[in-house]
């Protein structure tokens, strides 16, 4: 029987996705230590969460009024941990927990990514997970010694090469190489290691590389590019896609239509797991659910739409008035997410979008900007159930509204009534992250 995958949307910060966690009077604000990162990780254990996934940017917002105080005045993610560390934390407090998190193609090199996580993949025991991401933003560009963010395709060009490194890296290695017999004095075969000697049109490397292979031969791969060159990229070489689908029927048609694209590349759909972002709100009843949601809704301000709208879309928003239409050679001059563009395109039509249009299209910055499932254990899970059984996602992103109370919730409420109707496993299935998914354990060679 189909069952859904379940992944806890985290952040290394001192609040949620959503930025008005922080301000939540049930977050924790220790968001600095330790404990606070493993609390979280045993909250989505006790759920049988297949994997935690922390997002990352490489700056905090400050692309508008070309300054940091209000991101710094206003808790809007102005604190950024390295996520590896954390995850690092956490996979020491937990034994079956997918552990995955976000590093860039972009700004970051392929021998470098591809050591870290084979890394943390061993010493989690084949429990890693790797976000693929080009970046977004001009802040990230300065943070790391560039003048701008480059175009859009040709980031995705790069992060395919980048992919064809890792990989070679990845499979440098075959299984049993390591004997370590101290009798005849061999530590490992050399013929089961291999140099990989790449060049191409962006990266050279050469190799050999210094990580054996994990219990789960490598870690699982990650991507949520939403635009065409985005969906190309992930059809060709995620494993789990995160979605930002906004109702129903539009996640029903992108979902056959990315799973069409799997196809065409000659890997099978049903293998790739497409999971949808949510912000679910539980309580013992629907009444008290409802109490929650707009606690939650008293918490965004407008700075916090209009900061992360400059962010995303690499555009000062302080420099258009709220009500002004942007012009078409603004629209055109941003080099921040399409996806985001192309949502208002197919909202408005041929009308010129406004900056209060896209606070009330995506509501980015609310707990708005994904869909909400709010009620009971009962609503939760009906909602949850009706995506999930009509093929609109095979899984959920679930994020919170604070930490870590609303997973703790969502794990004691919600989770029970999805495996009392056959939609969630019991138990993990095995030690690794791929086994807990069902995807099979990759051959050295087998992405080729």
């Amino acid at each position: 029987m189909r069952q859904m995958t379940l992944v806890g949307f985290l952040q290394a910060q001192n609040c949620t996705n959503f930025v008005g966690s922080w301000r939540h009077p049930l977050a924790k604000q220790d968001f600095t230590s330790a404990e606070y990162y493993r609390r979280i990780g045993r909250a989505l254990e006790a759920g049988k969460f297949h994997l935690g996934f922390f997002d990352d940017r490489l700056a905090m917002p400050d692309r508008f009024g070309g300054d940091h105080a209000h991101t710094v005045a206003n808790g809007i993610r102005c604190v950024k941990l390295d996520p590896i560390t954390i995850l690092t934390v956490m996979g020491m407090a937990t034994e079956r927990l997918g552990l995955g998190a976000t590093f860039s193609t972009t700004y970051f090199e392929p021998f470098h990514v591809a050591r870290v996580f084979a890394t943390l993949d061993l010493v989690t025991d084949g429990r890693a997970a790797w976000n693929i991401v080009t970046s977004m933003n001009d802040g990230e560009a300065l943070n790391m010694g560039h003048a701008s963010h480059g175009e859009h395709d040709r980031r995705y060009d790069r992060a395919d090469e980048f992919l064809e490194v890792v990989m070679g890296h990845w499979d440098a290695w075959d299984d049993g190489a390591i004997v370590a017999d101290r009798e005849t004095g061999l530590f490992a075969h050399p013929d089961k290691v291999r140099r990989l000697d790449y060049q191409g049109e962006y990266f050279r490397s050469r190799g050999p590389f210094t990580v054996p292979r994990s219990a789960q031969g490598h870690p699982v791969l990650i991507q949520a590019g939403q635009s065409g060159r985005g969906q190309k990229f992930a059809a060709r070489w995620a494993e789990c896609v995160f979605v930002a689908y906004h109702d129903l029927a539009q996640a029903q048609r992108d979902y056959a239509s990315f799973k069409t694209q799997v196809a065409a590349a000659g890997r099978d759909p049903e293998r790739v797991f497409v999971c949808a972002g949510v912000y679910p709100v539980v309580a013992e009843t629907r009444a008290e659910a409802e109490d929650h949601a707009a606690l939650i809704d008293a918490l965004p301000k407008q700075i916090d739409s209009l900061s992360l709208l400059s962010e995303v879309l690499n555009f000062d928003f302080s420099k258009q008035p709220i009500d002004t239409p942007f012009t078409q050679d603004q629209l055109d001059s941003w080099t921040g997410v399409q996806g985001m563009r192309d949502r208002i395109k197919r909202v408005l039509g041929d009308r010129l979008p406004t900056p209060q249009d896209f606070i009330d299209i995506t509501r980015r910055g609310t707990f708005h900007d994904h869909p909400r499932f709010i009620g009971s254990p009962k609503d939760v899970a009906d909602g949850m159930e009706e995506w999930f059984a009509t093929r609109a996602c095979d899984g959920f992103v679930v994020a919170a509204s604070h930490v870590p109370g609303a997973y703790e919730d969502f794990s004691r409420l919600v989770v029970p009534e999805l495996q009392r109707r056959g939609l969630f496993h019991t138990d993990y299935t095995g030690a690794t992250l791929r086994e807990n998914l069902g995807l099979d354990r990759p051959a050295v060679g087998a992405w080729q």
